[in-house]
């Protein structure tokens, strides 16, 4: 053993540094957590097929629950105020599917005039702009039916992947349908059952903080309601305005994009400026790109920071990054489901850093989801 001049013993090692030390506590603490949510993740893609129509319940019974809670506080209880509220929303979206597809159905004939001359227009274009001859275009069109043919097996497995993706959506709309009975019905009562597994001395402060988490996806599916019916009567006026076919399936189409933040309501009006330029050429697309332009910048610095912003409490990066990360993690669904998620994390978490009391049933997030009787 080594000495030094005073004849004490030296320590060969150096000790080490307590950033380093402090480093690497929060290095394997963030493995730790990593792997946890790893873990998660892995157990929600493998349980997709439940995970998926649960989720879209609770968005439902978010959207549903205040029209439920109106009729209790009416003295209608709460068995026949949940089977009114459920019958009037499917007759309300089975109207609204049966007036899109005859609308649809009733354009369909000056669609495929509109389009034919248009596909006209671009072959004449094609032959005197870029003077390509007309056995040219024969050949490419033989090639593009050849290519087809040669690969008619894997088109008629698509077909049949797509037949069985349809067989699992209705099958998932069942059961969300099935699930929001019952969180309709006797949500307060699942959520006290729940509530039975946490630790009795943090019970309030967790029920308190599920509320609050519920009252904010109360809150952005509202402002997501507003701001898709802003959107799809802007973008759904204009084109009938300037002619476009088929106007009311493309608002529709608006509507339902904008429950996907930014992202699907750019997608949709993409659809409607492409189907501008093919049906009524390159002005009536420009026009229509600007009327998209327009409803898109009055959703981004009106309705977004005035319902969005004020529902969830976000912010706007905030919401991108999480659509973003939901779309490659679980594509559509995962983009609609991101937004909404981050919302009910943020404001669960929120309240139990909280070192206020518990409000009471008075305050307004907690009696939005708290039902009477």
């Amino acid at each position: 053993m080594a000495h030094d001049r005073h004849g004490k013993s030296a320590d060969p090692e150096l000790p080490v540094p307590r950033s380093l030390r402090i480093s690497a506590a929060l290095a394997w603490r963030f493995l730790v957590v990593g792997v946890a949510l790893y873990a998660i993740f892995w157990l929600v893609q493998q349980l997709s097929v439940v995970v998926i129509p649960l989720a879209v319940a609770l968005l439902l019974s978010a959207l549903l629950a205040p029209a439920v809670a109106r009729l209790v506080r009416w003295t209608v209880p709460r068995g026949p105020a949940t089977a009114l509220v459920l019958v009037a929303g499917l007759a309300l979206l089975g109207g609204l599917l049966t007036f899109v597809v005859s609308q649809f159905t009733d354009g369909l004939p000056q669609l495929t005039e509109q389009l034919g001359t248009s596909l006209g227009r671009i072959q004449d274009w094609l032959v005197t702009t870029l003077h390509l001859h007309q056995d040219q275009l024969q050949h490419g069109l033989d090639d593009f039916i050849g290519f087809l043919q040669e690969h008619a097996d894997a088109i008629t497995s698509n077909a049949l992947t797509t037949a069985g993706a349809v067989g699992e959506f209705l099958t998932g709309a069942l059961l969300a349908l099935f699930i929001t009975i019952f969180f309709l019905a006797g949500g307060d009562g699942i959520w006290g059952f729940l509530m039975k597994g946490v630790p009795a001395d943090i019970r309030p402060r967790v029920d308190v903080a599920g509320r609050r988490g519920f009252g904010s996806l109360i809150s952005y599916v509202r402002a997501t309601a507003v701001v898709a019916v802003v959107d799809a009567v802007g973008i759904g006026l204009g084109l009938w305005i300037v002619g476009v076919p088929l106007a009311i399936p493309l608002a529709t189409l608006v509507f339902l994009a904008a429950f996907v933040p930014i992202i699907g309501s750019v997608v949709a009006g993409t659809v409607a400026v492409l189907v501008a330029l093919v049906t009524n050429g390159f002005a009536t697309a420009l026009v229509v790109l600007g009327i998209v332009i327009l409803v898109m910048q009055l959703e981004s610095h009106i309705l977004q920071p005035l319902l969005l912003s004020r529902a969830v409490k976000l912010h706007p990066l905030a919401v991108v990054l999480a659509i973003s990360v939901g779309l490659v993690a679980g594509g559509i669904a995962g983009a609609l489901l991101a937004v909404p998620l981050l919302a009910v994390l943020n404001t669960g978490i929120r309240s139990l850093v909280d070192d206020r009391m518990p409000p009471s049933e008075e305050d307004p997030v907690i009696e939005a989801t708290v039902p009477e009787g």
